[in-house]
Formats: structure tokens, C-alpha cells, sequence
């Protein structure tokens, strides 16, 4: 395993073991998290693998063979620098919460293209969380893992996201969707295999890299935040009567509510259809609910809304942008016979446009983090 070879040329020793967590697609319910809202994510067969050993000086080390050169010693963890900040934000959460984790030496290995808007940040903290939990016997069940990484992300790292990625990749189920009600953390597993029903799920990275720390996610939040206190209610989840509502607002608090309400109306109804059997019906709810992301959220941007257009008109039953926006990736459900098509009508629509050509991958619902060695 390159992983462990690299920690022994790192740090002179064997790790005490070897953790992996993975990255998400969010199928259905974006920007419905921090909404107290409902969401349907599942775990990629991609993500972050570490290999990890303790430390009784509390000294962090850490080090990633996707950013050589990059290494970090932490005597202090708010020395820490860009991508280690979320595994330092894990350390400084859980000590924060009375938890005797001393330091610890780290090999990150990871395979999710960075800023494609598959969580590799997530990932990254929970995969440290639950090697901390292992090593130092804290017995944190896989919720916990989440809401301490969600921490690490909010207080430490500085991005105010909600907890549906921490949760996917500490809950997942190999061939399941995550059905989370992120007010409650109440969730369930719903049974997903697109193959059964002769369909692929395909990811289409635009190159187009995003950064939530860029403020314009911030505003969206602040945006519902406002919605809903307009409204008297404690989040949009909690609007019953869009009609009525929308009537009382305004503006991008008009727009963002109407997204938020109607996302999470489009959840429910792709659980029913996963149930159902019935997912060649998911198609139209992906288009719609990207539509909205673009028109009522506007945080879609061109790279997203044509390889959306593009994969339709190559055969996708539906697709739509995931994660927060502003780039990173778009999700389309495509029959089996039609994932050339669809990847060729992507490819020429970016070459019409003079754009860096997309990169694509065949997924299908993984496991959430576990230990691996």
C-alpha cells in the first residue's frame, strides 16, 4: 500500500494503521442542509486515506502525496496552512470537547479531484476524526465523527457548511443513498442501485474550481437566514405555504426561499421514486431541481449549465450541478449504452467553446469511512 510506504519514507516507522473516508455526490436536496432541511448524498468510491500513529507530545505532523512539499509540523494548530487546516480543525474540535488527543504523524493519500465539489475536505475530516477515535479509544459512533468535523469545517477552517458531507462519508451504505433530515441527524439508508435498472451514474468535472471560503456561499446562507426571519420561522425548512411566503419576500430572499422549499420537496419525491423502483423517473427531478440552483440560487455558472444542456441532448435522462456551485461537478443518470454519448456530446460542447476538456467518472454508491488496515 503506497500510502504506508510513503509514511515509513516520511516519518522513519510503520503507521499504526490505515483509514479511508470518501468523498459525495449529493443526488438530490442542494442548499438544503444549513436550511434544516432534507438531503439524499451518497459516498463515491473515491476519497482520503491515512495513515496515521500517535503522538504524546501533542505535536501534529502531517504531510500529502498530492501536495509534495507541503509538509506541516503543528506545535500550534493555528499554524496550520490551506488543505491541513481541516485535519488541525479535527484535532482542535475534539480537544475543545475534553477529548485527550495528544499529536499524531499523517500521511494523506487521496484520490478525489481537489475542488471538483466531491467533499474532499469532509473527507478529509472524518477519516482524522475517526483514526483519532480508534487510537485513542474515543469510541465515537459515526454521527459524532460527522458533527465534529462539521466543527472542525465551521469554527477552525472558516466555512460555514452544513453537516450532510461529514455525514455521508461516516454513514454511507455500499449501494444506498443517505436520507438525512439535518435538524433531527435522523437518517436512513434507501436502497440505490442504478445498474439494476440498466442506468449509470456519471460525474462530469468541469476543471471549473471552486472555493467556499470565497464568501459568496456565506452570502447565500445569510440570504436564507434573512428569508426566514422575515417569515417568523427558525429555518426556510419550516415554510408551509410557499405561495403566501413568497408574497412576503423579496428580491434574492424571494429567490433563495423558493429554491429551498421546492428542493426539498424534490427529496422527498426521489425517495418515493427510489422505493418505487421507479428511477428511470429521477431524470426530471435532477433537471428541475438544477434549474433552480441556476435561475432561483444563481449559483450555477456556464461550465455547469452546458454540460447539463450537453448530457441531455446526449441521452442523459436527467442531470444537474452538485455540491455548492460556482463549478466543481455535475451529476447525470444515463442509460448503460449511452455513457460514450454522453461523454462525447459533453467533450464537443466544451471544444465549441474553446474550454478545457472535463474529466469523467463512472460512479456508484460506496461505503462510508471505515478502517482499512
Amino acid at each position: 500500500m503506497r500510502v504506508v510506504e510513503a509514511f515509513r519514507e516520511a516519518y522513519g516507522d510503520h503507521p499504526a494503521g490505515v483509514w479511508h473516508a470518501p468523498g459525495r455526490v449529493n443526488l438530490i436536496g442542494e442548499h438544503t442542509d444549513y436550511n434544516d432541511g432534507l438531503v439524499l448524498p451518497f459516498a463515491v468510491p473515491w476519497g482520503i486515506t491515512a495513515a496515521v500513529r500517535p503522538r504524546d507530545d501533542g505535536t501534529v505532523r502531517i504531510a500529502s502525496l498530492q501536495a509534495p512539499g507541503e509538509d506541516q509540523v503543528l506545535g500550534d494548530l493555528d499554524l496550520a496552512r490551506g488543505w491541513a487546516r481541516y485535519a488541525a480543525g479535527v484535532f482542535w474540535a475534539l480537544r475543545e470537547e475534553g477529548h485527550d488527543v495528544r499529536g499524531a504523524d499523517i500521511l494523506i493519500d487521496g484520490d478525489l479531484p481537489r475542488g471538483a465539489g466531491l467533499a474532499s475536505s469532509a473527507a478529509l475530516e472524518v477519516v482524522t476524526a475517526l483514526a483519532l477515535s480508534d487510537l485513542y479509544g474515543l469510541g465515537l459512533e459515526p454521527m459524532e465523527l460527522a458533527r465534529i468535523g462539521r466543527r472542525a469545517e465551521n469554527e477552525f477552517a472558516g466555512v460555514p457548511c452544513g453537516i450532510m458531507d461529514q455525514a455521508v462519508s461516516a454513514l454511507a451504505r455500499e449501494d444506498h443513498a443517505l436520507f438525512l433530515d439535518c435538524r433531527s441527524l435522523a437518517s436512513r439508508p434507501v436502497p440505490f442501485r442504478p445498474a439494476e435498472h440498466g442506468l449509470r451514474l456519471l460525474i462530469i468535472d468541469t476543471r471549473v474550481r471552486h472555493a467556499l471560503g470565497d464568501g459568496r456561499y456565506a452570502e447565500r446562507r445569510q440570504e436564507c437566514a434573512n428569508a426566514a426571519k422575515r417569515l417568523g420561522v427558525p429555518a426556510l425548512r419550516d415554510v408551509t405555504d410557499l405561495a403566501s411566503a413568497l408574497q412576503r419576500l423579496s428580491g434574492a430572499e424571494r429567490a433563495r426561499a423558493q429554491h429551498v422549499v421546492t428542493e426539498i420537496h424534490r427529496v422527498q419525491a426521489a425517495v418515493g421514486l427510489m422505493r418505487a423502483g421507479a428511477l428511470d423517473q429521477l431524470g426530471s427531478l435532477l433537471i428541475s431541481s438544477h434549474l433552480s440552483l441556476r435561475d432561483q440560487f444563481q449559483v450555477s455558472c456556464p461550465e455547469l449549465d452546458v454540460a447539463v444542456e450537453a448530457a441531455v441532448g446526449g441521452g442523459a435522462r436527467g442531470a444537474r450541478m452538485t455540491g455548492a456551485g460556482f463549478g466543481g461537478s455535475v451529476l447525470a443518470l444515463v442509460p448503460e449504452g449511452r455513457l460514450e454519448d454522453v461523454e462525447a456530446a459533453v467533450r464537443e460542447a466544451y471544444a465549441a467553446r474553446g474550454w478545457a476538456e472535463p474529466g469523467f467518472l463512472r460512479a456508484a454508491p460506496a461505503a462510508g469511512a471505515r478502517r482499512i488496515a
